[in-house]
């Protein structure tokens, strides 16, 4: 630091203490030098890709990195957790269902530390709630993307923000996939594919089916007027952003724009202080693949135990419209299941999905998409894909018992247990 600038900054701090301002305390930390930092073009070789960095992706990388995979996760955003940290809906349930805990492993694993860190609360799942959402858990968004980091540092699970698959080729023995950020162009080469994508789009790059409506779901562009939001403790003022299409680039910047355009005029109508802002809309509704066994909202309600059923899923039918919602509740004792043979693209080989692109219809997909339910689809296509790649197989072949063995040695919960 120059002279002049430590002389300038000294006086405006004496400046402000005179006006009885305060300065915010400064802490350094130094960034490691990275080897070949300043080459534009890297060669990487890995097991396991889990790309997007969300609800589910986060999940299946850690999970595949414990299982003894080597993993890079690749996100575009500057931060994993997609919609409870950038989209800001925190508050992932469901992980109970009439009386007792349905949902665990590393999902859980990584609230319940989110909560304690935090001094929160976590809500007894012994009792029944008379609304589905008194048993939400809120934790602390900025938490839980910092935590998610450690926890994939400590499994090995290399990460790659900025960055996202251009084009994806099949090669012997897994795939290559060409991903792009600025100033890196980065070729993977590995075993396996996750898309926890949100939308499918490694499956879409690949030309494989997809399914979506004309019309999709609204978007919430989530923030706080007047008042402080406190994180973990209460949930924040919700705009509906219809039309909201994470599609491409171009839907959701306008997406995007139009959320923020219609809170600043609610800022000047109102006369109230803006205290929170989300960095972008969280959106529900996208592409969901065409998989080797598609959920119906049949399927959903019935609580059908689908003989390969990896994990449970529960909330309520909860699609949204441009008049409202009204959940519909499931039947008591209902706790529907998610099959490995959903989170695999039809006809596909070396390749998964988790989370809301998961193969259902759209209104199963409406009680599916929870954060809860992404994050056992994750574990378990971490798990799938890990033994796969490991054996020199597709996920598919793996057989099902030891899927099973491995998710349970990681505290998932797996529906034949029930």
């Amino acid at each position: 630091m120059t002279s002049n600038r430590r002389n300038f900054i000294q006086s405006s701090v004496i400046g402000t203490a005179g006006l009885g301002l305060s300065i915010a305390s400064t802490t350094e930390v130094n960034a490691s030098n990275l080897p070949r930092a300043a080459e534009p073009e890297i060669t990487v070789d890995v097991d396991v890709l889990v790309v997007g960095g969300g609800t589910a992706g986060t999940i299946a990388a850690i999970q595949a990195g414990r299982a003894g995979a080597s993993v890079l996760l690749v996100e575009r955003n500057s931060q994993l957790g997609g919609t409870m940290t950038t989209g800001g809906v925190a508050f992932p349930g469901l992980f109970d269902a009439w009386g007792k805990q349905v949902i665990a492993g590393i999902g859980w694993e990584l609230v319940k530390e989110c909560v304690a860190l935090d001094e929160g609360q976590l809500p007894n799942f012994a009792k029944v709630p008379q609304r589905h959402w008194h048993n939400q858990v809120y934790i602390n968004q900025f938490l839980y993307a910092i935590l998610a980091e450690e926890k994939c540092a400590d499994a090995g699970v290399s990460i790659a923000y900025y960055e996202f698959p251009a084009a994806v080729i099949q090669i012997d023995g897994g795939w290559q996939v060409d991903c792009v950020g600025f100033g890196t162009r980065r070729r993977v080469r590995c075993k396996q594919i996750i898309d926890c994508t949100g939308g499918a789009e490694v499956v879409g790059l690949l030309g494989l089916p997809r399914l979506r409506e004309d019309e999709r779901q609204p978007g919430s562009f989530l923030f706080m007027l007047g008042e402080a939001h406190e994180p973990g403790r209460n949930q924040i003022h919700r705009l509906y952003v219809h039309g909201a299409d994470s599609t491409n680039s171009r839907t959701a910047t306008e997406a995007n724009l139009t959320g923020r355009k219609t809170i600043l005029n609610k800022v000047r109508q109102s006369g109230k202080r803006l205290m929170h802002l989300q960095p972008e809309t969280g959106f529900r509704e996208s592409y969901r693949i065409q998989g080797e066994t598609l959920i119906t909202v049949h399927d959903y309600t019935s609580g059908r135990v689908f003989d390969d059923a990896i994990c449970y899923a529960f909330y309520p039918v909860d699609l949204h419209t441009k008049t409202g919602v009204k959940p519909q509740p499931l039947k008591p004792g209902t706790v529907p299941t998610i099959p490995l043979r959903a989170l695999v693209p039809k006809g596909s080989r070396n390749l998964m999905v988790a989370g809301r692109c998961v193969s259902s219809d759209r209104l199963a997909n409406s009680g599916l998409r929870v954060q809860a339910s992404c994050m056992g689809m994750g574990q378990a296509t971490g798990v799938a894909a890990a033994l796969a790649a490991q054996r020199g197989t597709t996920p598919l072949e793996v057989p099902l018992g030891d899927i099973h063995d491995l998710l349970r040695s990681h505290g998932a919960i797996i529906p034949s247990d029930a």
